[in-house]
């Protein structure tokens, strides 16, 4: 639980003094990017205090100067701290409502136009996030999304949710799939405790939602690619 603490002690001192300066700073110059940038760093600078290395590989199956709607599997809370600095650009992130009440933290990732979601509300909650999540990929961001909408239980792939395939194929975003390994064995589900090693994240070829006629197929060829990607004991039974 010692490393849990010095991660979660970094996260805590650079966050605050990132929302007491970056924040206000970011109001009066209208530089968003930058306070994302120093959150980036922040990120990356935890994930290093946790003793967790990120290799990543396959940066070169990500188009260059197009809004791509980037989609990962999901196996533990390190994730997205372990995901988000290695995405090139600016992304905004779909994630669950309740982050955005953290003091600072939240304030930054609505200035950053982060995309609340209400899990297990209504049908108009989850169109007006894909809404806004589409308003954010038209202004020119990437988008993350976990496919599965949360952690997975065993590590392996569980059913993808379907908004994701609505806003590939009313933007014509390309969505490059993302196979991350390694981190359902450092924090597992239930659990705060972190144990060092390497976390592997892997972007594989885009998939254009333009060569499908239905979501449905569309979400078919997204979900073989992954699954194709994973280690075996990490992909459906």
């Amino acid at each position: 639980m010692f490393v849990t603490f010095k991660m979660v002690f970094t996260y805590v001192v650079l966050g605050t003094l990132a929302g007491v300066f970056g924040i206000p700073y970011a109001v009066v110059t209208g530089d968003v990017d930058g306070l994302y940038r120093h959150v980036m760093w922040i990120l990356r600078t935890g994930i290093r205090v946790g003793g967790i290395r990120v290799e990543a590989s396959g940066q070169q199956n990500v188009p260059a100067d197009v809004s791509c709607i980037f989609l990962a599997n999901h196996v533990s809370n390190l994730d997205p701290p372990a995901l988000l600095p290695a995405l090139p650009g600016r992304s905004s992130v779909l994630l669950k409502k309740s982050l955005m009440r953290i003091p600072f933290l939240g304030t930054a990732m609505r200035m950053a136009r982060f995309v609340p979601v209400e899990r297990g509300h209504s049908r108009e909650a989850a169109k007006s996030s894909v809404a806004s999540a589409i308003a954010a990929l038209n202004s020119g961001l990437h988008i993350l999304v976990f496919a599965e909408g949360t952690r997975s239980k065993n590590g392996r792939l569980a059913p993808f949710k379907r908004g994701t395939f609505y806003m590939a194929m009313d933007t014509g975003a390309p969505i490059v799939p993302v196979v991350i390994s390694g981190t359902e064995r450092m924090m597992r589900k239930h659990s705060a405790a972190i144990t060092p090693g390497v976390a592997r994240i892997q972007f594989l070829p885009p998939v254009d939602p333009a060569k499908y006629t239905t979501r449905d197929e569309l979400m078919q060829a997204v979900r073989a690619s992954m699954i194709a990607a994973l280690p075996e004991e990490m992909r459906p039974l």
